[in-house]
């Protein structure tokens, strides 16, 4: 049992390490030419980490207790 929770682990880890590398993950630049557009400052520093660390706690509590 202990393997297969490793194995899941080890998937979800490998998939989204994954879907964080893909190209279409990152940052599109200007389009064809013509003045770039005005950047645009986003904090996601604060309630993004939170939510992560958070469901990350949820979805490890979970697989312990199964």
């Amino acid at each position: 049992m202990n393997t297969d929770m490793n194995r899941l682990l080890l998937l979800l880890f490998l998939i989204g390490l994954g879907l964080l590398t893909t190209p279409a993950a990152r940052a599109q630049g200007p389009g064809l030419g013509g003045p770039a557009p005005a950047a645009t400052n986003v904090p996601l520093d604060g309630g993004a980490s939170l939510l992560l660390a958070g469901g990350l706690a949820l979805g490890l509590r979970r697989l312990r207790r199964k």
